[in-house]
């Protein structure tokens, strides 16, 4: 008899073959456990995608763009005019919106002869289309913007329900600051940091 055929392949034991399997399995679900974890941080205090659901923000962002939203921006800084925030309003909206910032706390804001002006000067938010008139009686002029407040508007001026509507905001209703249209894939644009 050769050594060869001495040698018969050792058979491995079937409990031995189940417990790799239950091992593999544990590991695949640890993973995924911090995947989940890791996910959530991430959503929770760092980025959150959001959906566009109005048109006030035409042309800059249209309905069902999809964008990320740094959430960390506000906590080591202010919010400052030009900035694109998305906010959970004081009005009676279920979504959030998305807007920009016009003014912060201290500025005054005017609307006359259908232009915004901020402190005086004409605001110069190239992106803005349309007249800017005012919305509601409550919100009267010129508005001083309080501290820990900011003013915000859509781009779309005429089909824009804002600050104009329901006053400024405080600034912990931000949730956070616009920083990438990812969708769709042809549209793709990063905004001013």
């Amino acid at each position: 008899m050769s050594v060869a055929e001495e040698r018969e392949p050792a058979e491995v034991p079937a409990e031995a073959e189940e417990a790799f399997s239950w091992r593999a399995v544990l590991e695949i679900v640890q993973a995924l456990a911090l995947a989940v974890i890791i996910s959530v941080f991430l959503n929770l205090f760092v980025v959150q995608v959001t959906e566009v659901r109005q048109r006030s923000m035409e042309p800059t962002l249209f309905q069902a763009d999809r964008v990320l939203v740094s959430k960390i921006d506000y906590r080591i800084g202010q919010p400052e005019r030009g900035d694109m925030v998305v906010f959970n309003p004081s009005t009676d909206s279920t979504i959030p919106f998305v807007k920009r910032i016009v003014a912060v706390g201290g500025d005054v804001v005017e609307v006359r002869d259908g232009q915004l002006f901020v402190n005086g000067e004409p605001s110069e938010i190239d992106e803005a289309r349309g007249s800017t008139l005012p919305q509601s009686p409550q919100v009267v002029y010129p508005y001083t913007v309080p501290e820990g407040e900011f003013f915000a508007m859509g781009d779309n001026r005429t089909a824009s329900s804002d600050s104009r509507s329901f006053g400024s905001q405080q600034n912990d209703r931000i949730i956070g600051k616009v920083l990438l249209r990812f969708w769709p894939l042809d549209r793709l644009s990063f905004f001013e940091w």
